[in-house]
């Protein structure tokens, strides 16, 4: 039985290179749509976590986001001298801060979150409603292993 290795050109490329490439596609895409805004897709994506999760420390919004502590204090201090989020001491913790969006914030949403629908419509338009489903199922398990630890079983 003859079995092919990544570096065989027969060879479908690895899952691991088919999502990177997805997510450089998807980034570029997001980012050609934002241009005209001013606003990253960074960005975008950390203001989009604050509309599921209002008032978020710096920290909770880095891990959320997927960004490094530094790049969330660039995109927060970005978004705040917009005008697009605020910054206000938690009252349960005096010496932390939690950010939310702002009126201007949500206004900004409500006009690209249609446009970014859009993006996504037509990353999937071949799919069905049950394939697309299927497709947000498995990418989650996906996530979801590579989180875990890694002598942890699959459940």
């Amino acid at each position: 039985m003859v079995t092919s290795s990544p570096s065989d050109s027969s060879a479908p490329p690895l899952l691991l290179y088919v999502v990177k490439q997805l997510e450089l596609a998807t980034r570029a895409q997001l980012d050609a749509l934002l241009r005209p805004s001013g606003v990253t897709a960074l960005q975008y994506t950390a203001m989009t976590v604050l509309a599921r999760r209002p008032a978020m420390s710096s920290a909770d919004l880095a891990r959320a986001s997927f960004v490094s502590a530094q790049s969330t204090a660039d995109l927060v201090g970005a978004l705040e001298r917009r005008a697009l989020i605020q910054r206000q001491v938690d009252p349960g913790s005096r010496r932390r801060m939690l950010i939310s969006l702002t009126e201007q914030g949500h206004a900004f949403l409500a006009e690209y979150d249609p446009l970014v629908a859009q993006l996504e419509e037509r990353m999937l338009r071949s799919l069905d409603q049950r394939q697309r489903g299927d497709l947000r199922e498995y990418l989650n398990s996906c996530r979801r292993a590579l989180n875990a630890p890694a002598d942890a079983t699959p459940a």
